[in-house]
């Protein structure tokens, strides 16, 4: 079974069509590779993960673990002979593994829509209610007992209340997330 969600198979292929336009110039000359600080962690090297895109390998492209230990420090950009948008076209795939609701994402996806989550009810994170939600999202009773120690020691220094979560706050970004959501509506 892939890892890629299969309803609509075409939808990845369109999502990377964007990024294919992104990196068609692409010389394969390795400077972003060479120019990468997390090279050496990611499944494939950049200039590889761009040779994937270019060839129209969607489902290797998006089993791939390298556009998501991109750090966005733009040094592959920076250093492009093509001026290509390198740090926007891994950013572009993170955003495709987002809408595609890949397998392999699903944990990053729980801990960014929570994360966001609490960050649009409250206008910042709260902690609290955003370990709680994402742990309930994980459905994994045991990872909450992996952090607990973590949990102890930010509670005794007093980073982290006690409280249980809440729906809402009294500075609800809601607004803002609204115009955004119709801004990439009309894309």
């Amino acid at each position: 079974m892939s890892a890629v969600h299969q309803d609509s198979p075409s939808t990845a292929d369109v999502l990377l069509d964007r990024v294919r336009e992104m990196v068609l110039p692409c010389l394969q000359c390795g400077t972003c590779s060479g120019s990468c600080p997390n090279e050496f962690a990611m499944d494939y090297t950049p200039r590889r993960l761009w040779r994937l895109v270019l060839s129209g390998d969607t489902e290797e492209v998006f089993n791939s673990r390298t556009f998501a230990l991109c750090s966005a420090c733009y040094s592959c950009t920076l250093r492009c002979p093509r001026e290509l948008p390198l740090t926007e076209a891994m950013a572009a795939l993170k955003q495709a593994a987002s809408r595609l609701r890949s397998k392999a994402y699903r944990p990053s996806l729980a801990f960014y829509e929570n994360f966001v989550g609490s960050v649009r009810r409250r206008g910042r994170v709260n902690e609290m209610e955003f370990m709680t939600f994402y742990f309930l999202a994980r459905m994994n009773p045991v990872l909450p007992l992996r952090f607990t120690p973590l949990g102890i020691k930010f509670m005794i220094r007093g980073k982290v209340t006690p409280t249980l979560p809440g729906l809402g706050g009294s500075r609800s970004l809601e607004p803002i997330f609204k115009k955004i959501e119709e801004m990439e509506a009309g894309e």
